[in-house]
């Protein structure tokens, strides 16, 4: 599988026959190891490193990263690795946990609306609005806490929500923010031996939490939250990509060959300066040669 087709492979724009059972967790397609794909990932971080700085330059696009998933699936060392050859400048990254006060005295898009990118930019979102129809679909007794009046919590509010999204996300898609979408697919099985990595080596220790244990406890339920986010978000211009997540290595390509390839697509080019600015130039550049 060559890297040019390899962004469309996990690619759901229209969720209507979604179903994340048809996904492998394990997949690698033709991709056989860690050092098979090694110099594919590094040429894929060195190109998103040359289109982010046209990005920057031309300041007109601003795109979106979303990233959802179970525990212990890699979001974080994907980020941390797809993201390394990316100038910090024009890229901010936002993780979300539990609302605050302040945040549950707004509506539950609130929060993560405050730290959209920018143009120019690259906005990363570790965690994002996309836990409102997923630990708050799970432990529905959350909405108790988000202060909303009772006549509005009905049997039709993840409906209502997930029209709320698709709007939310047609309206940044018009003004020019192109947003990516990756659930991370980890494997029930996969999920518990990093966990038990987690316990068993010191230095792995601060990433485990007692939640996590509880929380893999609903994984059925999770399964169906993530299914039917996908099925009722996945769009043309806010893409969902179902990226397998038992092989690290292959999570990260994965990701990184979405991402360059969505940049190439925007036709990016550096600014070309007007007759006026040139001239402005020239003019600079004559004081200079002619100083010491």
């Amino acid at each position: 599988m060559k890297t040019d087709k390899l962004a469309n492979t996990f690619r759901v724009d229209s969720g209507k026959h979604f179903r994340l059972k048809d996904f492998d967790p394990a997949d690698t397609g033709q991709w056989r190891s860690k050092e098979h794909a090694a110099q594919a990932l590094q040429q894929g971080i060195a190109r998103m490193a040359e289109l982010q700085d046209k990005l920057y330059a031309q300041n007109r696009w601003a795109m979106l990263l979303i990233f959802q998933a179970m525990d212990a699936a890699g979001k974080d060392g994907v980020i941390k690795h797809v993201m390394s050859g990316v100038n910090p400048q024009g890229c901010q990254v936002y993780s979300f946990k539990s609302p605050s006060d302040l945040e549950l005295e707004h509506d539950f898009l609130w929060r993560t609306t405050r730290c959209l990118p920018e143009r120019g930019h690259i906005g990363i979102f570790n965690r994002s609005y996309y836990e409102e129809v997923l630990v708050v679909r799970v432990h529905p007794e959350i909405l108790k806490s988000q202060k909303m009046p009772d006549c509005l919590i009905g049997k039709n509010i993840w409906d209502e929500r997930f029209e709320d999204i698709r709007c939310f996300e047609r309206h940044m898609a018009r003004g020019g923010t192109v947003i990516r979408k990756f659930f991370l697919h980890v494997s029930r099985k996969e999920q518990k031996r990093r966990f038990l990595e987690r316990l068993d080596e010191p230095e792995k220790n601060w990433k485990f939490s007692a939640a996590d244990i509880r929380e893999r406890q609903c994984w059925d339920d999770y399964q169906e939250a993530y299914e039917a986010m996908i099925r009722n978000t996945a769009s043309e211009h806010a893409p969902w990509y179902v990226v397998p997540a038992d092989n690290k290595w292959f999570t990260r390509l994965v990701v990184s060959t979405v991402i360059v390839a969505t940049l190439e697509s925007l036709d990016l080019a550096y600014p070309k300066v007007d007759d006026a600015k040139r001239k402005e130039l020239e003019a600079a550049k004559k004081v200079l040669l002619s100083k010491k």
